[in-house]
């Protein structure tokens, strides 16, 4: 199944949801993929100064994790092809628009923009007002 590549199909059909857990991004100098695997993370990243790893706050509290903010993610339901122009940059610039920081991790179907959690409720809004323009 081809993902959608036409900017305003995208735009008119984002259709943004707002996970409900806090998450946090937590990085480990030396490790490799399959490390932490008692995290449960929902994303991972490889770089050269460690393993970046999105957790869940809860856990990363509990293991006594340090991170710097606290997230929450919004999947764009629409699938969007891995090809596709311009929907990263529609998207930023209207939560930038906002005061609103913008960490955008793309899987094979869906867009995941990792926002502040307290502004989270204003981004889901501002991407909501997009799909009207």
């Amino acid at each position: 199944m081809t993902g959608e590549t036409q900017l305003a199909t995208l735009l008119r059909s984002l259709d943004p949801e707002l996970a409900a857990p806090e998450v946090v991004f937590v990085s480990f100098a030396d490790a490799q993929y399959g490390d932490y695997a008692d995290l449960q993370p929902l994303a991972m990243v490889q770089e050269a100064e460690g393993m970046t790893l999105v957790v869940q706050k809860a856990l990363a509290d509990q293991f006594q994790l340090a991170y710097d903010g606290v997230f929450q993610c919004i999947t764009l339901k629409v699938h969007s092809s891995l090809q596709a122009v311009g929907l990263t940059a529609a998207v930023s610039r209207q939560l930038a628009q906002r005061g609103i920081s913008a960490n955008v991790l793309a899987g094979y179907y869906h867009d995941h923009i990792f926002v502040p959690a307290q502004q989270a409720d204003t981004a889901l809004s501002a991407l909501k007002a997009i799909e009207s323009l």
